[in-house]
Parts: structure tokens; sequence; C-alpha cells
């Protein structure tokens, strides 16, 4: 059960980093000044969902989990090459419903494959998943 937790939490607190990191590189671009407050909004709640996992991890003695190298590398050369392409907020609209929808994918399979974890670190995931699901839904007006 304590491997499970751990795992989805380093998962979780993973997920949120790269979210908010994603987030801060988007951010100027965005020149809707409501789609910037939307990403604001969703960029303090991920924090909020990072900050609350790594008390977990810590109170299980554990690191907080860094995303891999190239995994942030590939995202943040990606996002570069589509504003380069394509300057606008349709566009950002889209790379971060991308973001959102490999998030929600991803926790979702971590919640079936840790499904050991504690109920309090699976409830945290489910919060991470509806957050990344009422980005998404925000988003849909700038498309």
């Amino acid at each position: 059960m304590e491997e499970d937790t751990r795992k989805l939490l380093q998962e979780c607190n993973s997920g949120c980093k790269m979210a908010v990191s994603s987030m801060e590189q988007i951010q100027d671009y965005v020149t809707n000044k409501e789609l910037d407050q939307v990403i604001a909004k969703s960029k303090e709640n991920h924090q909020k969902l990072e900050a609350e996992s790594t008390k977990m991890l810590k109170e299980l003695g554990e690191a907080q989990k860094e995303p891999g190298m190239m995994v942030t590398a590939f995202s943040w050369f990606t996002t570069e090459v589509k504003m380069l392409m394509k300057d606008d907020n349709n566009q950002i609209a889209k790379i971060m419903m991308n973001g959102c929808n490999m998030g929600i994918q991803s926790i979702s399979e971590d919640l079936n494959k840790y499904d050991k974890a504690s109920e309090e670190s699976k409830a945290l995931a489910k919060k991470l998943v509806k957050e990344e699901e009422n980005f998404m839904k925000e988003l849909r007006a700038y498309l």
C-alpha cells in the first residue's frame, strides 16, 4: 500500500510541476486578458495540488519527483515551435487542452495502476484530474 501511495503521489507531484512549467512558458504569448486569467487561476490550483502532494510525500519520508528531463525538454521545444508557427490565443488554448488531455490520461492510468494507494492519495489524484477537466472546459471558449 505504501509503495503504491508513494508512486501515485510522485506522479501527481511531477504532473503538477509539468503543468505549472507549461503554463509559465505559454503565458508570455497570451494576448487575451481573460485567457491569461484562466491560465493564471489553473496555475495557482496546480501549485496548491503540488504543495499538497509534496506535504504528503514528506510525511512518507519521500522526496518530490521532478518531471523527466527528456519529457520536459520535448514539451518546451514542442510548445515553442507551435507558437512560432501560429502565435494566437486559439493556438494557446489548443496547446493547453492537449496538455490537460495528457494529464488526465496519465493520472487516470496511475490511479488504476496504483490501486492499493491510500484513499487520501487517490483523492488528491482525482482532484488533479478534476482540475484538468475544469481547465479544459474553460479553454473551450478560446478555440
